[in-house]
């Protein structure tokens, strides 16, 4: 499941495994962060939200998030399919153990969700142990799948907000800070401003939506909701920009915030609109 390890001084195979079981709950994490929302809009249009409320039910839709994004995980690594099988029985088999107590009416919800989760650990620890010497294979994608994954930032963008697109809510004014103040951590981090030009375009950008933050906060209802609407998609553009010359931010984040930012902006203006 991880790369081979023989001959590999031990410090370094410990620290191999650990960076891919940490990436697989990352992984399983990001499902449950990406999937949930679907999950949510499923149950209203269709009219199963009492249903997916139920712990069992929840427990198993929890897991195959879970499951997903791990498996995804996994598959972009090459990982082979008997490893992926295992470690997803490892997402699934805690909680049909624990199922027929909390049928029973021997455990409550909470230990039912909470005696998942920790003993879903040890069972992936289990399943990375096993497979600890099998190499990974270089994976094999077809063009469209590759296209894919080039572009997984705007998928991940699309996911976050999939649920504003079916209960459009107008955002505070205060998330226009959020904006710019993201291009100057990163380009903090990445020590972009050995071009003092770039800093003072970063900082220009920081006065011109933090101008606008405060005109909403001080504007009617209304027209707040619709400054902050055209402010997400007026940043927009400012990603497309950096996305293209690839400075300051990498081009992965430029690609997602610009996606976030039209949605974001145009169920704020939707929400606004339709009172």
């Amino acid at each position: 499941m991880t790369e081979l390890t023989v001959g590999v001084p031990r410090p370094r195979v410990g620290w191999t495994r650990a960076r891919h079981l940490a990436g697989m709950v990352v992984a399983m994490v990001a499902g449950m962060v990406l999937l949930g929302p679907l999950w949510r809009v499923g149950g209203q249009v269709l009219g199963g939200a009492d249903v997916l409320a139920r712990p069992d039910v929840a427990a198993l839709v929890m897991a195959t998030d879970m499951s997903l994004g791990m498996v995804a995980w996994m598959w972009h690594r090459g990982d082979g399919w008997a490893a992926t099988a295992e470690m997803t029985a490892a997402m699934y088999v805690p909680f049909l153990l624990l199922l027929p107590p909390w049928w029973a009416g021997l455990v409550g919800a909470h230990a039912l969700m909470l005696g998942g989760h920790l003993l879903m650990l040890p069972a992936m620890a289990l399943v990375a142990l096993r497979h600890d010497h099998a190499p990974v294979a270089a994976p094999r994608r077809h063009p469209v799948a590759a296209a894919v994954a080039r572009r997984w930032p705007a998928g991940l963008a699309l996911l976050m907000t999939a649920d504003l697109w079916f209960a459009p809510t107008a955002v505070p004014p205060w998330t226009l800070l959020v904006l710019p103040a993201g291009y100057l951590v990163l380009g903090t981090c990445r020590r972009q401003w050995a071009d003092r030009r770039q800093l003072a375009v970063q900082l220009a950008g920081l006065a011109g939506w933090g101008g606008l933050a405060v005109g909403a906060a001080v504007a009617p209802a209304g027209v707040a909701g619709v400054l902050v609407g055209l402010g997400w998609l007026g940043h927009a553009g400012w990603d497309v920009r950096h996305h293209r010359t690839g400075r300051v931010v990498p081009r992965g984040y430029a690609q997602w915030c610009s996606v976030l930012d039209v949605a974001v902006g145009i169920t704020t203006l939707v929400a606004v609109l339709s009172r």
